[in-house]
């Protein structure tokens, strides 16, 4: 029987993920997953591919907002901007979002780790960002996620990349927000759509890979031998892209916990 194992929110794009118990499931993805990113000078946005140094940054949700940490910075508290604050445009991919800048102090935070200018956008309720895929339906939206709201990947998958890679490298290179166990390896392939506990998933498509996952989390050092996109590529590439995992949009509300059953629906 196929379980959920793995449940992770990524409060900040790009910085380090926060494994949950039970969350919540919104129709842009998972409840606190990615509502915030960090944008240069001109609001487009920042990523690990270029500043790996972002996956030691640390946001915890809190009430008022965040607090980020991060390796020689002291710890900050980001209060939410309130929705009714001058909103400044930013660019993620294709997307602009009227997103809400956050207080400067946390600007100079960020900008001071980094090395290079630097803002923290947020992004509530009011700031929309459609999917803007044939793929999905023409009012789904989605966060500050890459493209769709969640990604799923199951154990057995990552269990055969290593085996073909000879080390054990973390599921958390490849970012997932649900880990399914119990499966066969790219069982999820198969997939259109799945039922979580009591939540509904179309699975969507599968999930294009880049260089980020390249990045070890933990130090956000660049793999020197290229993997595991060098073994991904080997037998994993569909035309010039790379792909591992699948790319969800829920279909119902509710909520997600570790521990529940995976069915398969279509």
């Amino acid at each position: 029987m196929a379980t959920l194992s793995g449940l992770y929110i990524y409060p900040v794009k790009s910085c380090a993920a926060v494994s949950v118990q039970q969350v919540g499931v919104e129709p842009r993805g998972l409840a606190g997953d990615r509502r915030w990113m960090i944008v240069d000078a001109t609001g487009h946005f920042i990523t690990g591919r270029e500043q790996p140094r972002l996956t030691l940054i640390h946001a915890h949700r809190v009430e008022s907002g965040l607090t980020l940490s991060a390796p020689g910075q002291p710890e900050i508290v980001v209060a939410r901007p309130d929705s009714a604050a001058a909103r400044a445009p930013v660019v993620v991919w294709h997307s602009e979002v009227q997103a809400l800048p956050a207080a400067p102090e946390a600007s100079e935070w960020i900008s001071r780790f980094l090395g290079r200018p630097a803002r923290l956008a947020y992004q509530d309720a009011a700031a929309q960002r459609l999917i803007g895929s044939s793929r999905v339906h023409p009012d789904d939206e989605v966060s500050f996620a890459d493209a769709y709201p969640m990604l799923l990947i199951s154990e057995a998958s990552l269990a055969g990349l290593n085996h073909r890679i000879g080390r054990e490298l973390s599921m958390l290179r490849f970012r997932p927000n649900l880990v399914v166990s119990g499966t066969s390896a790219h069982a999820e392939d198969e997939w259109k759509r799945v039922r979580i506990g009591a939540v509904e998933f179309d699975v969507v498509k599968p999930c294009a890979r880049c260089k980020f996952t390249t990045i070890d989390p933990e130090t956000a050092e660049r793999d020197p031998r290229g993997e595991p996109l060098r073994t991904l590529a080997t037998y994993r590439r569909v035309g010039s892209e790379v792909m591992f995992g699948q790319n969800l949009v829920a279909r119902s509300g509710g909520g997600l916990r570790i521990g529940d059953t995976v069915e398969v629906i279509e």
